[in-house]
């Protein structure tokens, strides 16, 4: 099993998780995060001063799957969020070793 992480523009949730539904991933947890990378924030304006926004508003999504949904889930990721430009994000995959369904005790593939 995988756990795969995506950060993307807030915007974009909606189409992919949708196109995540789509290959069939049901369950997925997302969390709205603050970051920056090569967008390096910007400069606003707010009552006549200019101040910098340094951490931009993005989305985590985070989806523990079977590894031979891995590919499909990255290539629906990719084709989903991106918009060409600077700040679209970043993928990553990790290996998880065990799960466990706290409701039924269901362990690993099972409690995916």
């Amino acid at each position: 099993m995988k756990k795969v992480e995506a950060i993307i523009k807030p915007f974009k949730l909606d189409e992919v998780r949708e196109a995540l539904s789509e290959i069939g991933i049901n369950g997925l947890t997302v969390t709205e995060v603050k970051g920056f990378g090569r967008q390096k924030g910007h400069t606003e304006l707010y009552r006549g001063a200019e101040y910098v926004v340094d951490f931009l508003p993005k989305v985590k999504i985070e989806v523990v799957i079977a590894d031979d949904l891995v590919d499909r889930a990255i290539e629906s990721i990719v084709s989903t969020a991106r918009t060409g430009k600077i700040g679209d994000g970043k993928i990553f995959v990790t290996a998880v070793e065990q799960v466990v369904r706290i409701r039924t005790g269901e362990t690993n593939e099972d409690a995916v």
